[in-house]
């Protein structure tokens, strides 16, 4: 029998039921196990409008990291993203993260994405959005973060090469200017606070940068508001109703 489609690629599974033929389906979740890092457990009730999207780990990119490390791959996050946008039954996006940043450029592309999006979006940083989650989080209509998570803020640091030929300071600065120029854009953060913040010696241990708490990351701008699952959920609700009200009025005009 053909298991209903999701958006995030995944297949609803019975783990109450085993039979002999339920063998083949069980190794079948081992294998994506192994290769997402993850078990195919529903995240929201099918009736609802809401599609959750979590963004953890390390933000694995071009390189692939070891398998120890707690990863979330972008071409995995891509096709998520396009399929909400083009399934109907999905009226708003809810961005959970807690990720210690990653691949720049990777980051930097998911946070295009989720900004391009026509359908209301509202972000939660829990435990941390740090480095590169910095933009992902700013990327969705409406920010929130919970009191105890924290923010990185620094420059952009890389190693190794970059299309066959190493890294100069200028393509560094470009790619800091482009981070900087998304945060700026999408958050109400002033630009001079925020590169303070960026370039600010001694808040890291050797090392420059900033390590932004809760409250404070509101109080500069750079998120909308403290808060958790409950009063994200809520303001998603209305930016939902309100676009589809907007929606419905163009349509009669």
């Amino acid at each position: 029998m053909t298991q209903p489609y999701e958006p995030n690629g995944n297949q609803s599974v019975n783990m109450n039921e085993s039979t002999d033929q339920d063998e083949p389906k069980k190794e079948g979740i081992v294998d994506k196990i192994q290769q997402l890092g993850q078990t195919n457990v529903p995240q929201m009730p099918p009736d609802s409008r809401i599609h959750v999207l979590s963004i953890v780990g390390q933000i694995e990119g071009h390189m692939q990291l070891p398998p120890q490390n707690k990863t979330t791959k972008y071409e995995h996050v891509i096709p998520q993203i396009v399929a909400i946008e083009q399934n109907p039954n999905i009226e708003g996006l809810l961005v959970l993260l807690n990720t210690v940043g990653g691949d720049v450029e990777a980051g930097l592309a998911l946070s295009e994405m989720l900004a391009s999006l026509s359908k209301p979006t509202v972000s939660i940083v829990l435990g941390g959005g740090h480095s590169i989650g910095v933009p992902i989080a700013t990327s969705c209509d409406y920010s929130f973060i919970v009191e105890t998570a924290t923010m990185t803020i620094h420059p952009v640091r890389l190693t190794g090469l970059v299309i066959g030929v190493p890294q100069t300071f200028e393509y560094l600065d470009k790619m800091q200017e482009r981070v900087m120029n998304f945060v700026i854009k999408h958050s109400n953060i002033e630009e001079e606070k925020f590169k303070e913040l960026m370039f600010e010696k001694g808040n890291l241990t050797r090392d420059i940068g900033t390590n932004v708490v809760g409250e404070d990351a509101v109080k500069y701008g750079l998120i909308d508001e403290v808060g958790g699952i409950g009063v994200a959920i809520q303001k998603l609700n209305k930016l939902m109703d309100a676009h589809k009200g907007t929606k419905q009025k163009g349509m009669v005009q």
